[in-house]
């Protein structure tokens, strides 16, 4: 009877070890920050619901339409990074722009904003600032290393 069990040992002498490996650091590349996906997408939904949250929802209109749709647009840059993430870092320097955006969105398009939408869009503003400012240097440290 012929020996089918199947030994475990070292793919060294595979005869496709080097295009697997290849293919390896293919799927891999371009993922330094995969803990900041995450991160950004919770940002994201938080900014877009945090009119309800902190309850400005009536007495600040203009924000809660404001902060829906940048809280939509940095979840929808999330899910960039995380499915092509070699293309879509290079839109982290609008994510920092936008961040600084929420911190002085709530005087420029809020009328009279009290404490706490104050407060919550400095959090989200400097959430999403700090969070494109680690993808874009992972996107300069993966530029460096290729």
């Amino acid at each position: 009877m012929a020996d089918l069990s199947h030994h475990r040992g070292d793919l060294a002498g595979h005869p496709d070890v080097s295009e697997m490996q290849a293919r390896y650091e293919r799927v891999l590349g371009g993922r330094d920050v995969v803990l900041v996906d995450g991160p950004v997408f919770l940002v994201g939904l938080y900014c877009a619901a945090s009119p309800w949250i902190v309850h400005y929802a009536t007495s600040q209109p203009a924000l809660l339409t404001h902060n829906l749709i940048l809280g939509i647009a940095i979840a929808l840059l999330a899910v960039g990074f995380t499915v092509t993430p070699e293309r879509m870092y290079g839109l982290s320097g609008a994510m920092c722009a936008m961040g600084v955006w929420m911190i002085i969105a709530p005087w420029i398009v809020g009328t009279h904003p009290d404490a706490g939408v104050i407060w919550n869009n400095i959090a989200i503003g400097g959430l999403t600032f700090l969070l494109g400012a680690m993808c874009i240097g992972a996107a300069a440290k993966s530029r460096r290393t290729t």
